[in-house]
């Protein structure tokens, strides 16, 4: 490629001329054709009083219809100039390190052959910033992002977060709406604004409080503390403490551990959770019940149980990765890839607007990633029965073979009664009748039946607190006796 062809980025720093790195400013004084991505900065204003020229490119802001369309345009108006003159230099706030989405297009456009680029350092905004905040970025695991594209997954490292681009009173009002789902409303906010020139302004506001209070300009910024409860931090945590107890001098127990050994403790964390959330309102989380705060200590014990079973799955993922197999990350970024497979109708171009279409849709999709003939050899033989024949239900019923119908369900559990009635061996036909009643009812047997029978236990524990009122001995009482105890223990407060 000829290199006449060459653009030259300068970083104009975060403030005035003061700022400006020395081979920035003979850049600037040395090559004749000069551009600036914006006229509204401090440096530039000082340097045209000194008699300095360059043409601004704001007005590629109201050409376009988004940013993305401004930056494009701007990149291909530097390179066609540069094609022109030979060299052009290009002026960008801060450092073109840094939120500068023009660099990275004119990167691009060197590796594509069109240009030469040199990029000259600048003093960073978020240098200053850090410098203003006594903040150590590195320590502290601070972040930078763009207040124009602040998205919730830029919320998860938990670190100092300094948000840039916050010039408008639009781009405030989406930044607020954004960090209001991960922070309290009442966190503190640190507005800095004009950092290093003399009328800069370093305050602080409630979040919740932010779009009123604050007066955004060109250079304004939003800083937020590190947020402790940050899902990755948190997790890289869990991950590093579990690994701590598997080495020498950490627990002797923990260290002992095979995958094996963990197993029957992963089947015990499952079956706690699953007791808690039995102790959830049916129409938790969004019914008027889970919502009034009666559902406050089920809540309370759940996250208790799903930590023990998320220690669980770390635990056997520290165990994959010093075998060399997998790491925790690994298993993470394997969920996330499969969800996104198998929602199409959401991340692609198949439409399944029912309940009934996605789970088709699911079915015929794992069963190509599974890479087997049949959509029933993927069910785990070491499920419970009553679990493993609602999951062959409902692969049935994915197909059309097993229709769920109340009407259809009660049928069969009529002819599978007749049947036993004339001694036939028909009792497995009269439970698979009673798993099908249960999905017609948006529920599973297994489920069913644990309810009964955690009901079943407080009517016996009742019966039996009565009993010992009454200073009766249930194991001498009469079958007539026994059940008037019961029935008595059914109506009581406690069922």
């Amino acid at each position: 490629m000829a290199a006449t062809s060459r653009v030259v980025v300068v970083g104009l720093g975060p403030a005035g001329v003061d700022l400006l790195v020395p081979a920035a400013r003979r850049a600037l004084e040395e090559i004749p054709v000069r551009y600036v991505r914006t006229a509204r900065h401090p440096a530039i204003t000082e340097l045209i009083a000194q008699g300095w020229a360059g043409d601004a490119l704001d007005d590629h802001y109201e050409q376009s219809e988004n940013l993305e369309d401004t930056y494009a345009k701007i990149v291909a108006t530097l390179c066609q100039q540069a094609k022109i003159h030979g060299t052009v230099a290009y002026a960008v706030p801060g450092s073109p390190a840094v939120a500068e989405r023009t660099v990275v297009l004119l990167h691009e456009a060197a590796v594509a052959g069109l240009i030469d680029l040199q990029v000259i350092p600048g003093v960073s905004f978020a240098e200053a910033a850090w410098v203003r905040a006594g903040i150590d970025p590195i320590a502290t695991g601070a972040q930078v992002v763009d207040g124009r594209d602040l998205t919730e997954s830029d919320l998860e490292l938990g670190g100092p977060l300094l948000i840039a681009q916050c010039d408008h009173r639009l781009v405030i009002a989406d930044v607020a709406v954004t960090l209001l789902d991960r922070y309290e409303p009442e966190t503190v906010v640190t507005v800095l604004q004009r950092l290093g020139l003399p009328d800069e302004s370093v305050t602080q506001v409630a979040l919740s409080e932010l779009v009123r209070q604050v007066e955004p300009d060109h250079l304004t910024s939003l800083l937020l503390p590190a947020r402790r409860s940050a899902i990755g931090p948190a997790m890289i945590e869990l991950v590093a403490l579990t690994e701590l107890l598997r080495r020498p001098g950490g627990c002797p127990w923990d260290a002992e551990q095979t995958h094996s050994s963990l197993t029957r403790y992963l089947l015990e964390e499952a079956y706690e959770v699953v007791e808690v959330l039995d102790q959830l309102p049916a129409d938790a989380p969004t019914g008027s019940s889970a919502t009034s705060g009666l559902a406050g200590p089920a809540y309370a014990a759940l996250a208790d149980e799903l930590g023990d079973l998320l220690y669980q799955i770390v635990f056997h993922a520290v165990l994959a990765q010093e075998a060399g197999a997998f790491d925790f990350s690994d298993v993470v970024q394997g969920v996330h890839d499969k969800l996104v497979r198998r929602h199409p109708h959401v991340f692609g171009s198949v439409e399944a607007d029912t309940t009934a279409a996605v789970m088709t849709n699911w079915e015929q999709i794992k069963k190509a990633e599974k890479g087997s003939d049949s959509i029933v050899s993927g069910i785990t033989p070491g499920l419970p029965a009553l679990l493993y024949a609602n999951k062959l239900m409902r692969k049935a019923a994915s197909v059309g073979l097993a229709v769920d119908t109340r009407e259809s369900a009660l049928a069969s559990a009529d002819l599978a009664l007749q049947a036993l009635r004339a001694g036939d061996d028909a009792l497995g036909d009269l439970l698979v009748a009673a798993v099908v009643l249960a999905r017609t009812q948006d529920s599973d047997a297994e489920s069913v039946l644990r309810q009964w029978s955690q009901k079943y236990v407080l009517q016996f524990m009742a019966m039996e607190k009565i009993a010992k009122e009454q200073n009766l001995d249930l194991t001498k009482l009469s079958p007539t006796e026994i059940g008037d105890l019961w029935t008595k223990a059914g109506t009581t407060d406690s069922i």
